[in-house]
């Protein structure tokens, strides 16, 4: 039964912030003008579009004009990589690589561009996630084009080590791109400081709407376009602006700005309460680097424990959680994730993720503890291979 209701599940996607509704809301009802036109009312949406990449850009230290908005972090990251390996094939510039663990929006890119001819080296990664610099300088070319590498990990929630690996880059002349879809809003982001030359974000992971997201491109990287129409965003993705989503991806960034160390020492203390008190139970095991984690991400795997399972009970508890391990999935196989950083199948097949937000308290973390132990409980008295 219900004693009441959690949610933390918000590396999935986040409750839309009040404020960003409010800032929305004429954008979705009086200022409907179309921001390329030259009348009053289009105006103001242009305005307005511009306000928000100016916000979007403050929050990773880019320059305004370097900002390119798109549907949503997929759509980014397919404009990274296809744009850019295709403006350079021409040059004999073919070969990718990135990492073995990165989104999907990031594999089945790469896994379609080796169709295209395109060469794609899959660097492999330690056991917290994070990719070995070493691995990296060997894998370099003379033909590497991109290197891709994520800068968070939204299974495990390790953080790379993105400055340094952008230095490599940057020293070795190849241009670096991340997915920072978990990372913008959460951890600090410096374009400049890091040596990153195009990253993805999705609205919907900053407390933004769904369906809209952004590309930082670096000043004089070329990428071809990958939807070609009436030449929005400098010609680099066509197609007329959502403005009342991007205005609410520009809001997010300012109140993420403003409040982003602490909101990090919040999560940071409210996720260390609940990693400590899973682990409290036996032969579980926390994924992912122990400190240089997502501020909210608590990732574990559970031993006996078939993941969809657990996070259905859950569900049936109140408490939206998520697993790298679900049949429905049309797939056998665990988490890709962690399976790369070395966990078994058997061991793999018990994943959950919690990941918390600001609207979650220290109250919302004792019922996730109360319930997941009793869960467990009964899950483990049901499995044949469960030894206590």
């Amino acid at each position: 039964m219900k004693d009441r209701f959690v949610y933390a599940d918000n590396a999935a996607t986040t409750p839309i912030d009040s404020r960003v509704l409010e800032k929305m809301m004429p954008f979705l009802t009086t200022e409907y003008g179309n921001a390329s036109t030259l009348y009053a009312l289009g105006q103001s949406s242009h305005l307005a579009l511009e306000e928000a990449r100016r916000q979007v850009a403050l929050l990773m230290n880019a320059d305004p004009g370097e900002i390119y908005f798109t549907g949503c972090g997929s759509e980014a990251d397919n404009l990274a990589l296809r744009g850019y390996l295709h403006s350079r094939q021409a040059k004999g510039k073919t070969h990718l690589i990135t990492s073995c663990i990165e989104h999907h929006a990031v594999l089945y890119t790469a896994q379609a561009l080796e169709k295209e001819g395109f060469s794609v080296t899959y660097l492999p990664v330690d056991r917290d996630g994070k990719v070995r610099l070493a691995d990296l300088e060997a894998a370099i070319r003379p033909d590497t084009a991109l290197v891709s590498i994520m800068f968070a990990n939204n299974e495990i929630g390790t953080v790379n080590d993105i400055a340094a690996i952008g230095a490599l880059c940057r020293e070795k002349g190849v241009i670096f791109h991340t997915d920072a879809v978990q990372a913008y809003g959460h951890v600090p982001v410096d374009v400049k400081a890091m040596n990153i030359d195009m990253l993805s974000i999705s609205g919907h992971k900053i407390n933004a709407p769904k369906g809209v997201g952004a590309l930082y491109i670096r000043k004089g990287v070329l990428v071809e376009p990958q939807i070609t129409g009436g030449g929005q965003e400098k010609g680099r993705r066509s197609g007329t602006e959502n403005i009342a989503s991007i205005v609410g991806l520009g809001e997010a960034a300012r109140i993420k700005r403003e409040n982003l160390e602490r909101e990090m020492t919040y999560l940071r203390g409210l996720s260390r309460k609940l990693i400590d008190g899973v682990l409290q139970m036996p032969q579980t095991i926390l994924t992912g680097h122990p400190t240089d984690r997502l501020p909210g991400t608590c990732s574990f795997c559970i031993n006996a424990i078939e993941g969809e399972s657990l996070v259905l009970r859950l569900d049936m508890n109140g408490i939206c959680a998520s697993t790298g391990s679900a049949c429905s999935t049309g797939s056998l196989d665990p988490s890709h994730v962690l399976l790369g950083i070395g966990l078994s199948h058997e061991i793999s097949h018990g994943s959950l993720r919690l990941t918390l937000g600001m609207q979650n308290t220290g109250e919302d973390v004792d019922y996730i503890l109360e319930r997941l132990k009793d869960v467990v409980d009964v899950l483990r008295a049901m499995s044949p291979i469960w030894k206590a």
